[in-house]
């Protein structure tokens, strides 16, 4: 989903700074050489988003190659099922709470001396946030917050016009399934019962960042909007 945001911006006329593990390298550069395609600058920078440092890093690296910042948006998340609570290992639990939740805490406040009137903040959450499943329990638990933060924090910068949305997702075929997010089972009916009969693809989520970072989205503050074809909330 990240990357299928960073892509649609681009296209939109954006410069992108993208943000990636060092293990991602090769799909990082294909995203680089889609966003210049478009014509647009791009800054790859490497990291753990669970680092304080590497996500201060991050903030200052983007602002000096592309000039400033006006649109964050916090996407990357951990998620491995369980069967049972008592197969959540305590490293388990800490790894999805600091990737999901420590890395978007740590990368806002590290950009905000750096947003202006204007500017957007879009999180993304899921619907794991309002119905989660029984085997993501510690994901699901991120999400909500990620929810919560995203409503609490257009609160307090609405007035500074600072707007802070979120998307939040249903079955979206993503790496998140295949490498541990899911049981084969659920695999092989993903998104069958949703409204529409199928999972959703990344790209079909592209427009609804951009629409929540135009101008013209200039009411919409403290929103999460779905895409769940259909199905779940809000």
């Amino acid at each position: 989903m990240g990357r299928a945001a960073a892509i649609a911006f681009a296209r939109e006329g954006a410069d992108v700074a993208i943000a990636y593990l060092p293990a991602e390298e090769p799909d990082a550069r294909e995203v680089v050489a889609l966003i210049r395609q478009a014509g647009r600058k791009a800054a790859a920078i490497p990291g753990d988003l669970r680092d304080r440092a590497y996500c201060a890093r991050l903030v200052d690296t983007a602002v000096k190659q592309l000039g400033g910042l006006d649109i964050l948006v916090n996407n990357a998340s951990r998620q491995q099922q369980r069967q049972s609570l008592l197969e959540l290992t305590d490293e388990d639990f800490d790894a999805t709470m600091k990737t999901n939740l420590y890395g978007m805490f740590y990368v806002t406040k590290a950009a905000l001396p750096h947003l202006k009137p204007g500017s957007a903040i879009i999180q993304t959450t899921s619907e794991q946030a309002y119905d989660p499943s029984e085997n993501l329990v510690d994901y699901a638990m991120t999400k909500a917050a990620m929810m919560n933060f995203t409503k609490s924090l257009a609160k307090q910068l609405g007035a500074k016009g600072i707007r802070v949305n979120g998307v939040a997702p249903g079955p979206i075929w993503t790496p998140l399934q295949v490498s541990g997010g899911a049981t084969m089972e659920k695999l092989e009916q993903f998104g069958a019962s949703t409204p529409l009969g199928r999972p959703g693809q990344p790209a079909e989520l592209g427009s609804i960042y951009v629409q929540l970072a135009a101008s013209d989205a200039s009411y919409a503050n403290g929103q999460v909007y779905g895409a769940a074809g259909g199905s779940g909330q809000p």
